[in-house]
């Protein structure tokens, strides 16, 4: 993800969130990586684990159903990392700069989940890809 590689080139750290006020260009990066960690984590879990278990044949279910099924499948390494990942999606979102060194530990943490959120589309697209024609595979996303 070239955003995340642009925004991790320095050390997050309280001061650097301190930065964030007077510096719109820093500001900018920071919400698109952000906002395009959320659609991610949004994308895989929520749209594509369930397309990929209807065109399985699996039911689906919750949402917690759905990935506890992925899991099982391969799909994803652990549910419970991937419920860590959505926390911690909403906790940018939510409490975005009320504690400038908890949200630079948060963003940290974020930093080193964003190889789970690649390597879950990742699996799940190849995945796709080798048993879906690519005619079908749109189609099925909602």
């Amino acid at each position: 993800m070239k955003t995340d590689a642009r925004l991790f080139k320095a050390k997050l750290d309280a001061a650097w969130v301190g930065r964030l006020e007077n510096d719109d260009d820093l500001a900018e990066r920071l919400d698109a990586f952000v906002s395009r960690f959320g659609r991610m984590q949004d994308t895989v879990g929520d749209k594509l684990i369930p397309v990929l278990l209807k065109s399985l044949a699996e039911k689906t279910g919750s949402a917690l159903d759905n990935l506890n099924r992925a899991e099982k499948l391969g799909f994803l390494p652990s549910v419970e990392e991937w419920l860590d990942v959505r926390n911690l999606r909403n906790k940018l979102v939510h409490e975005y700069m009320s504690d400038p060194a908890e949200f630079a530990a948060a963003l940290n943490i974020a930093h080193s989940m964003v190889s789970l959120l690649v390597s879950a589309y990742n699996s799940i697209n190849r995945y796709a890809r080798s048993r879906i024609s690519e005619t079908e595979w749109p189609e099925l996303l909602p």
